[in-house]
């Protein structure tokens, strides 16, 4: 990694992972295979910080811990990248294994359960598939009844827009909203 750390793919320690590490990394891997409009790609940095703002709306009561696990869910993808979800399907368990014990790694590091409790991970999985809409329709080309299709409606009322930004923004606001999550305030 960029920090100096060395971090055993096959047996992660919460003691190599960094921060900046995954904020880097995510700010770097593209969303959709970087086929999206736009001067930049969507990263999965900035794609985390809009499931982690949607999160607020879907759960407004949750702590900063919970909203902390919103922001890193794709954070496996630093090391990895992104593969949609029918590639990881069709690699097996084991990639799934793989990506599980990566998270608990990066979960353990940051002071979270090594596991999501399923009721977080569920509104998690919501807001990404919310998010997913809106980047099909807003920046992959898919029509309304395409990405209705594959993703479902968002929420009555609930509108985004995006617009994907410079990779040293992402990698900022990635950083800045983590340390306003980890803060105890």
């Amino acid at each position: 990694m960029l920090s100096g750390r060395r971090l055993d793919l096959l047996d992660p320690s919460p003691l190599d992972i960094e921060i900046e590490d995954i904020a880097h990394g995510l700010a770097r891997v593209a969303r959709w295979n970087g086929q999206t409009v736009g001067a930049h790609a969507f990263s999965v940095a900035q794609h985390s910080l809009v499931v982690e703002e949607i999160c607020r709306k879907l759960a407004p009561e949750w702590d900063k811990k919970r909203r902390l696990m919103a922001l890193l869910h794709d954070a496996p993808e630093y090391v990895i990248g992104d593969m949609i979800s029918p590639f990881k399907a069709a690699l097996g368990v084991d990639y799934k294994a793989f990506e599980a014990k990566l998270e608990a790694a990066i979960h353990v590091r940051f002071g979270l359960p090594a596991h999501s409790p399923a009721v977080v991970k569920g509104v998690i999985k919501r807001a990404d598939i919310i998010c997913a809409y809106f980047e099909a329709k807003q920046l992959a080309g898919f029509t309304e009844a395409e990405a209705k299709r594959y993703f479902g409606a968002p929420p009555r009322g609930m509108t985004l827009k995006l617009t994907p930004k410079p990779t040293g923004e992402v990698q900022e606001a990635f950083l800045k909203r983590f340390r306003s999550l980890i803060d105890p305030a």
